[in-house]
């Protein structure tokens, strides 16, 4: 996948803004639940017999969940979310014992009553190369992937994508047939 030129020396705000802009573009943030993205999750967490397994958006001041399995909350604060850090790189994202990273002892879910112990995220990448969120896995217990598991989830992150992008190309059609009817209706109004 093409790369964000020259990324690295853009100021993070910039880099950040257009991360956003391009998370808006799909518009879809706050719709309901998807029935084959919710399969997806639930997949996932079988073949990873993972209890938790969540297709995360990275909003500006929050993590929103578009599908999940294993857990109810809709979203989480951003700040010092796992999400936020996995989408800064594109390799996968790997916590194996959440209690003695230092990248995450202050964070509420692993500090607090929840006890995540392990999170793995391979970032949600748009075809321009902006990563808008995760599909990552969730235990209570420490875990561990290999370098297939890696792969599997790298792919899966990657037909989630696949499957965001199509929706975006079938609106816009369905935005640009509208456009040409209504031209050809003024076209043949001017005509009676």
């Amino acid at each position: 996948m093409p790369t964000i030129p020259a990324m690295s020396t853009q100021p993070e705000a910039t880099v950040e803004a257009a991360r956003l802009q391009a998370l808006r573009r799909y518009n879809i943030l706050d719709t309901p639940q998807d029935g084959s993205l919710n399969r997806l999750a639930e997949l996932a967490a079988r073949v990873f017999n993972m209890p938790i397994a969540i297709i995360s958006l990275v909003d500006e001041d929050r993590i929103w969940f578009k599908s999940r399995h294993g857990v109810d909350a809709e979203q989480i604060d951003r700040g010092g979310g796992l999400c936020d850090s996995a989408i800064l790189s594109d390799e996968v994202y790997i916590v194996e014992n959440a209690r003695n990273d230092p990248r995450t002892l202050t964070n509420p879910l692993v500090a607090g009553e929840f006890g995540l112990q392990f999170y793995a995220a391979a970032p949600l990448r748009t075809h321009d190369g902006y990563r808008l969120g995760t599909f990552c896995l969730i235990d209570q217990k420490q875990r561990y992937l290999n370098e297939n598991q890696k792969l599997i989830l790298q792919d899966m992150a990657a037909i989630v994508m696949d499957e965001i992008e199509l929706r975006l190309a079938a609106r816009q059609a369905a935005q640009e047939n509208e456009r040409q009817l209504h031209e050809l209706r003024q076209q043949l109004a001017l005509k009676a």
